[in-house]
Order: C-alpha cells, then structure tokens, then sequence
C-alpha cells in the first residue's frame, strides 16, 4: 500500500510529456457508481488527460475496479491510502501530484458528458482571465433519471472580486468546486478545509484570483443519494472530511462555524487583492454575518414560548 508520504510529485521528466489536464479522483467505498463515473471521464473527446485516483482506505471494491481500470488505461495513475484519512485530506493531496496547468477534481458517484473537457478548455481560450471554467449542471436520482435542473444564478463572472465574493456568500446553487481550475491558483489558495461548508469559502477563494465563466450547457449530473456527504448533518459533513472533527470536546459546533467565518476572512487576507478590494471583501463578509446572525435571532424568537 502507499502512503501519502510516499507518493512522488511526478515531473516531465519522470512520465514523459505534460497533460493539459489533470483529473483528481479521491474515492471512499465507491464501488456502486464508480465504473460509470469513470467510463464518462475517460470517454471525454478531450483526450490530453491524466486521472489521479486516490482511494482513501475502502473496504468494499473499489481498490479492484480502480486497479482494473489503470491497468487498461495509460492515463490513469492509483494510489492508496492505508487509513481512512478524510475527504478533505484526500482532496488536498491531489493537486501536488498533477502536471497539467489545469486541473479539475471529479467525484465517484457522478456522470459527466463527453464534451465537458473540450468546451471548458474552449472557454478558457477565450477568456484568459478566468480562474475556473465549469458548465450548468443537473442532478439525478441513485438511478441516474434526471430531476429538476436548477439554473446557475452566482454572479462569479463579475470583474469585481467584492461582488463576486457577494453573491457566493448569499446566493445558493453552483457546483464550481467540480470546475476546471488553474492549478497554479489552486496551489497558492492553499489545502480544502474540514470545518462545516469548507467547500464554498474554497470556492470563494478561487474567486477571489480572478472570474469563473460557465459553459452554458448542462454537461455535469450530479448524483443526489443518501450517503452524499453533503446531505449529512453539519456534525458528520465535518466528520467525513476529517475523522477527528467528530469529537464534540475538541471540535465543538461552535468551532466548526467559527471556522466557517474566520475561513473567509483568511482567504481574503491571503488573496492577491488591491487594498481597497480587500476592504470592500472584508465588508461584504461582515454584512453577511450580521445577516446570517440577525435571521438566526428572529427563528429563535418564532421558538420562545408564550408565557
């Protein structure tokens, strides 16, 4: 088996010539949908791949049906952890290990259309600015019939980085995480956390390095199920990105959003803004959280008993 410490950053040199893409599989006890996950990515028309799997410990077979397809696959690279180290662990050790400029994580329970690749890399093109490409997307049920399409409403394609900020923090929807990044910003934004909803203040990083484009076709179906860890309670959403997260002394609920909240202020500090873009950012996030805060005071008061 191999370990995190043991998986070497592949170079040129070391495997031949660069991809344009990297995909980053991470993978836990996938084995219900996994070979039509991967039969929809390695059917991409956009060929100028290579697919990281990184199978966090399972115990069910998916470390076979990974293992069967690398081995009919030159594109494909497997690796295993020996412990169950996290999704969010399992996400972060993907992008050190991609050679392409442009990487985009995929998920074992979702199905992808042919053109994705392709039309992402297009959009790129003309717009060189961009810092994540995605497409609409759809969700489908366990058995993969469609359900109701929701619209992509973010406002993520505005040059200003407060106003794209704006719309992350008060607008639900999009699943930009699934997008087509550059991985030289993906390496500067840092590790995904584990704390609840790490994911949007990840995406909001990204948007902070520069506009996201939507190609404007449903391309991507994500697989709605019960075992989606983004259905779980906010309690096991951090448990499943971090086994340590489920101990209620040492990761209190109070943490986990305190370090939602902190994580936005963090990202902007971080990010390559002017001084007064990172003034309107950081006020963008403390309206939010006075709105946020004031909505959770008005359902308490709808619960306070009538004495």
């Amino acid at each position: 088996m191999t370990s995190t410490s043991e998986i070497p950053v592949l170079t040129p040199s070391s495997e031949g010539r660069v991809p344009a893409v990297t995909l980053g599989l991470p993978v836990h006890n996938g084995e219900r949908y996994l070979r039509l996950s991967l039969d929809s990515l390695l059917a991409q028309t956009f060929t100028d791949f290579e697919l990281i799997i990184s199978d966090n410990a399972s115990t069910d077979g998916t470390a076979e049906i990974c293992r069967e397809y690398a081995a009919h696959d030159r594109r494909i690279r497997y690796v295993r952890q020996p412990t169950n180290i996290g999704a969010g662990p399992n996400h972060n050790i993907l992008p050190p290990m991609a050679r392409a400029p442009y990487f985009k994580w995929a998920s074992h329970d979702d199905v992808y259309d042919t053109e994705l690749l392709r039309k992402c890399m297009e959009v790129f093109r003309m717009h060189p600015d961009a810092t994540l490409v995605h497409c609409w997307d759809a969700r489908i049920d366990p058995e993969g019939n469609r359900l109701p399409e929701r619209p992509y409403t973010l406002d993520t394609a505005n040059p200003s980085p407060a106003a794209r900020l704006r719309s992350l923090l008060h607008t639900d929807g999009g699943d930009d995480f699934y997008g087509v990044i550059r991985t030289d910003v993906l390496r500067r934004l840092g590790p995904h956390g584990s704390y609840f909803n790490a994911d949007r203040v990840f995406v909001a990083g990204l948007s902070l390095y520069g506009p996201f484009h939507q190609v404007p076709e449903v391309l991507y179906f994500r697989r709605e199920h019960p075992n989606r860890l983004s259905r779980a309670s906010t309690r096991d959403r951090a448990a499943g990105l971090d086994p340590l997260r489920r101990s209620r002394l040492r990761h209190p609920e109070v943490r986990l959003y305190g370090e939602y909240v902190a994580g936005y202020y963090r990202t902007i500090r971080r990010a390559p803004l002017s001084a007064a873009d990172r003034w309107r950012c950081n006020v963008e996030v403390t309206r939010w959280v006075g709105t946020v805060t004031a909505r959770i005071g008005r359902t308490r008061q709808l619960h306070v008993p009538v004495t």
